[in-house]
């Protein structure tokens, strides 16, 4: 056993049971470092524990373990999937994360057609098909994921000149009493003005949906059998219709090149590796039409092969993707995360091979079959190689993007004189302010670490309290508000290094100014006790002309003019000018919301952010809605009566 580990930690491996289940490791500060399944929790543990690692990955991860939790689950199966969980909600550092923190679009279908045109509301009877991101409901049909708004996008003009569905809002539908300009180009049959019986628009969204599923054929053969149907009624009219769906059907199936339409749902994954970096390049076919790609970028891809390829060589049990690549190993870790948010589709054509236990916990948790093809043919393969060359292009911009980022980090961290060492975790703090004539004025802070601006840890503060227009009084607020529990972090931890990042100052703290911003901001780190040396103010040059701009330092320092082309101004404008313009936008939708009344209608429980879309969309804005009378108020969807009269007690 280890020697460089408690007793109290050993003592919980040794009595770990030989059961499936899912193991995590914590450092001393309780810092995940690594998730992992196992077959035979006793058997994979006591491993790591009772083996010398030496120097490898693998090795400096153990050393650093001072904690152990267990999960015991029912099957292998089960611990893959809960692994993966953990994987994508925690963030583990030796384990490969794919991060997507944007959800997929779908195409929706509002509501269910009623048939026979009776007992339901006008938009009931008509459905709606809409580009639409977010949580489903229940009451409406949706049909995805697609790979972007594009593929989404592209669908509904497909939709529009085959059956012509209504895309307008329910609140536009409900008040038309003539056609708009998409009757008149033949996108839509006008069912707002009664154009079309309820009946035939209900076989249109049935059409819709059957084309939706990839039931190209049956499609066809049904529309054909109505056309049939409509001559011998002599009804010629319809007939005529129906000719001219099938005619834009068969021309939109022969402009999207369906070759193969068997092929309903899809899914086509390659991977490629390079330079320390991995691409997944997700391709999806969705009813027999190929939708388009996106590509995925893992992080910890070189320490998570490390303890990889470290655990195959230990054999204590036998790994999930024994004797697999690097690319196998992301491949795996992609479709173990990715589909547990996202319906998997019946097939998957991936340019690794998938280990089968992973296909039968995919197929247990989506209740449908799952299959991986690795070789294919034809079609198939054309499909395959297409998304093989668009993985390796992207990862090619994506190494050119970083290598030119890091060259400009490195730059600014020479020009600086700032610890190259760390320069991977170089963190930058930049604050900006913004007002119109010292209305809604807004304090913006943006974040830069890892070579590139993390979106996910921008601030934004409301200033209040100070004369307007007073930019000194707004940036020492914002960095007392900023700071003051940095400076209460280190003062408990006696001026050691913090492990917790927002709780850490960061190596270096931008300033949008020069002298006077720059001498507030010493005020502030000089009362909390924090070091001046990582103020610098970015001080506007001569006729404030882009390029000659002169960095100015808190600890009496003197000015450095980086020079027009220096990669290192180049980071720091790229800086400054995102602090900007996050500070703009808040600003404007604070003034926005100050002059509209925005804030009244937002504070009466019950008015969400739809409800109060559709109120300002009905009525024309907040005075609109405020003029209107409880009766009025009580036609909008959503909107009951006794909220109604709240709504007009609340704006009165």
């Amino acid at each position: 056993m280890s020697t460089t580990h408690t007793d109290e930690l050993l003592a919980q491996v040794a009595a770990l049971p030989p059961l499936p289940g899912v193991y995590r490791y914590f450092d001393a500060q309780g810092v995940l470092l690594y998730v992992g399944k196992a077959r035979n929790l006793k058997k994979r543990v006591s491993s790591y524990f009772t083996k010398q690692h030496g120097g490898t990955r693998i090795g400096h991860m153990v050393g650093k373990i001072a904690r152990l939790e267990t999960t015991v689950v029912r099957s292998e199966a089960e611990a893959l999937l809960l692994e993966n969980n953990l994987i994508k909600s925690l963030g583990p550092k030796y384990n490969i994360l794919f991060r997507d923190d944007k959800s997929y679009p779908y195409l929706k279908i509002t509501g269910v057609a009623a048939r026979d045109g009776q007992g339901a509301a006008p938009g009931q009877c008509y459905p709606r098909i809409a580009y639409y991101r977010g949580a489903v409901d229940k009451r409406h049909r949706y049909f995805g994921p697609y790979p972007g708004a594009w593929a989404v996008k592209e669908t509904i003009q497909l939709l529009q000149k085959v059956f012509r569905l209504r895309t307008c809002e329910d609140t536009v539908f409900a008040n038309r009493t003539r056609p708009c300009l998409l009757y008149q180009i033949k996108r839509c049959t006008a069912p707002c003005v009664g154009f079309i019986p309820s009946a035939a628009y209900a076989a249109d969204v049935h059409g819709a949906e059957t084309l939706l599923r990839g039931e190209t054929q049956e499609l066809l053969q049904a529309l054909e059998r109505r056309m049939l149907a409509h001559s011998e009624r002599l009804e010629f009219e319809q007939a005529a219709e129906v000719r001219n769906q099938v005619t834009a059907l068969s021309r939109v199936l022969h402009q999207q090149s369906v070759e193969s339409l068997s092929d309903k749902d899809v899914d086509i994954l390659a991977v490629k590796v390079a330079g320390g970096r991995a691409c997944v390049n997700l391709a999806m076919v969705r009813g027999g039409r190929h939708l388009g790609d996106r590509a995925y970028f893992p992080v910890h891809v070189e320490d998570a092969a490390g303890v990889f390829h470290q655990e195959d060589a230990d054999g204590a049990e036998p790994a999930m993707h024994a004797g697999c690549t690097v690319e196998a190993q992301v491949l795996a870790a992609f479709m173990a995360q990715h589909y547990l948010g996202v319906p998997v589709p019946p097939t998957l054509i991936t340019s690794e091979p998938v280990e089968q236990r992973l296909l039968e916990a995919l197929s247990q948790q989506g209740g449908v079959r799952v299959t991986a093809v690795h070789q294919p043919r034809e079609q198939r393969r054309a499909w395959l190689e297409m998304a093989q060359q668009n993985a390796e292009i992207q990862l090619a911009r994506l190494l050119a993007e970083e290598g030119s980022q890091r060259g400009r980090t490195r730059a600014l961290a020479e020009a600086l004189d700032l610890d190259l060492e760390g320069l991977d975790q170089l963190t930058i703090e930049c604050f900006d302010i913004s007002h119109t004539a010292g209305e809604a004025t807004q304090a913006s802070c943006v974040v830069f670490h890892h070579h590139k601006m993390q979106g996910s840890e921008y601030r934004r503060f409301k200033i209040e309290g100070i004369t307007g227009g007073d930019d000194y009084a707004a940036m020492r607020q914002v960095l007392t508000r900023r700071y003051c529990k940095v400076a209460e972090a280190q003062r408990e931890a006696g001026g050691a290094e913090v492990s917790d990042r927002r709780a850490r100052l960061p190596d270096l703290v931008l300033v949008d100014g020069g002298k006077g911003q720059v001498s507030m901001a010493r005020e502030v780190f000089t009362e909390l006790g924090l070091d001046v040396s990582r103020i610098v103010g970015v001080e506007k040059g001569e006729g404030r002309k882009v390029g000659l701009e002169e960095l100015v330092f808190a600890d009496g320092r003197e000015k450095v003019y980086l020079g027009r082309d220096s990669a290192a101004l180049m980071l720091v404008a790229q800086i400054r000018d995102e602090a900007h313009r996050f500070a703009i936008t808040g600003m404007r939708a604070a003034r926005a919301k100050v002059r509209t009344g925005g804030s009244r209608l937002e504070d009466i429980p019950g008015v969400g952010p739809k409800k109060r879309a559709r109120l300002l969309q009905r009525f024309g804005g907040v005075r609109g809605v405020a003029d209107a009378s409880v009766e009025d108020l009580a036609t909008v969807e959503g909107v009951s009566h006794g909220l109604a009269e709240e709504i007009y007690r609340a704006l009165r």
